[in-house]
């Protein structure tokens, strides 16, 4: 992709929708050149629930983002999140006529195409597709471009989503008068915001705790081996905290953020904040331990759902990295003592400023922002590898296409190919046919020869 392309990231989230515009710098870094943010009331745990509210939203967040960044806004990246996502790994074969031709991007992005056509459920679609090991005639190949051979496989991880889910978004995204350059499934936008490739390579899993959901990634040898999407986030500690004290939304996160702990041992008795009463009433005084308490009770109920992926992933001696706690929820006190206390793993608190310009503003390094800037950071990775893609000459992909069982042939110049060869093989089959038919009338012949009935007595 061309340096200095402009990107845009749209984190439709259950508390907030964010909008980050963004480029590639010329040190390979992420230049962002402004941002909009605004509250999200029409997402409920990373799934739209108001179409009218969260196009509203989006125009305000783009509106923003487009002011200060002095960029017109009308493509965008978003996310995609909530309970319905699930993953799964599948394998793909394609058996290759020429073994002498060399293997290409081509061949294997007809491969991981091919995926598309696996069944599903009804009422689900699959959202993204990636490639993890690939082989060249059953020996791992961790490049096979250009090499040898007569047979391709390769395992993928399929993300999989509820079809209305995915084209609520992409509603929203139209109504709001914009068009969509990819859909990607937030763990991985946030991944790419917060973890190194060393990190990846030694065995990792990302927990991104948001408002309405916590998203999941788990990475080994530098591939995602596994993602999953928890109904829990900061709005339930929320909700909790307002039937625990008895205090309204507005105030429970209010003191949730300004007081809150994950440890209520680190907090003291004494130590109480007053809550303004209602139309009159008393003020209400709430004790720092009870809130704490509150809010660590939720927080080990969802780091007990991430040690069940973990085991569900069947990754729990393989984590040599750890957690790595990103999102809003990472920045609640003690969160990083609480989260090693549950798991046993060392965990740390992930920025996504290692991957930011110098010249970024100080407010983007936050966590609550790793989405939307790994939306950018993901976006630029996909339009390389398209870019790449159709830089390949037709006649190219052509010639190195052989006609497969399970591939998916785009190329004009493949399906003649595959065409002219099905022609020759009917016409072989016909002359096999006849020369089958002529043959039997000779037996049938020299049969009639031999017994005439006239000689018979």
């Amino acid at each position: 992709m061309s340096e200095g392309k402009i990107i845009v990231g749209l984190d439709i989230g259950t508390t907030k929708v964010a909008c980050i515009v963004g480029r590639k710098a010329s040190n390979g870094k992420i230049e962002i050149l402004g941002y909009g943010k605004t509250i999200s009331t029409g997402v409920r745990r990373g799934v739209v629930t108001n179409i009218f509210e969260t196009v509203d939203a989006i125009k305000q967040a783009v509106a923003q983002a487009s002011e200060q960044s002095g960029v017109e806004i009308n493509r965008v990246s978003v996310g995609i999140a909530g309970q319905h996502i699930k993953s799964l790994q599948h394998r793909g074969v394609m058996m290759r006529d020429n073994h002498e031709i060399e293997i290409t991007e081509a061949e294997l992005e007809r491969l991981r195409n091919d995926t598309f056509k696996i069944n599903m459920m009804p009422g689900e679609d699959i959202i993204d597709i990636i490639r993890q090991d690939t082989y060249v005639d059953g020996e791992l190949a961790t490049n096979p471009v250009g090499m040898l051979g007569s047979k391709i496989e390769a395992n993928f991880h399929v993300i999989i989503g509820q079809t209305s889910a995915a084209k609520n978004i992409i509603k929203c995204i139209e109504n709001a008068g914009l068009e969509m350059d990819y859909m990607i499934l937030e763990p991985i936008a946030s991944a790419q915001a917060v973890l190194d490739e060393e990190e990846k390579d030694a065995g990792v899993i990302l927990v991104d705790i948001g408002g309405g959901t916590t998203d999941i990634a788990i990475f080994k040898d530098k591939k995602i081996q596994h993602t999953a999407v928890i109904p829990f986030g900061g709005n339930i500690i929320t909700e909790d905290i307002c039937t625990g004290c008895s205090i309204i939304k507005h105030y429970a996160e209010e003191v949730k953020v300004k007081f809150g702990s994950a440890l209520a041992s680190k907090n003291r008795d004494d130590e109480v904040v007053s809550i303004p009463g209602i139309r009159g009433r008393e003020p209400k005084e709430i004790s720092f331990k009870n809130l704490a308490n509150i809010i660590q009770a939720r927080l080990e109920e969802i780091f007990e759902l991430v040690n069940y992926e973990i085991q569900k992933a069947k990754s729990e001696n393989q984590l040599i990295a750890g957690i790595v706690l990103t999102g809003g929820g990472a920045l609640m006190n003690y969160i990083q003592q609480l989260a090693e206390f549950k798991t046993g793993l060392e965990v740390r608190i992930g920025y996504p400023s290692e991957h930011l310009n110098s010249t970024t503003m100080k407010e983007m390094a936050s966590p609550m922002y790793s989405t939307g800037i790994g939306l950018v950071i993901e976006t630029i990775a996909r339009m390389e590898h398209d870019e790449h893609l159709n830089a390949i000459k037709p006649i190219e992909m052509g010639q190195t296409s052989p006609e497969v069982g399970t591939g998916m042939a785009k190329d004009t110049a493949s399906e003649t190919i595959v065409a002219e060869t099905n022609d020759e093989t009917e016409e072989t089959t016909t002359r096999k046919k006849k020369k089958k038919v002529l043959d039997l009338k000779k037996i049938v012949t020299s049969f009639t020869e031999i017994f005439n009935p006239d000689d018979i007595d």
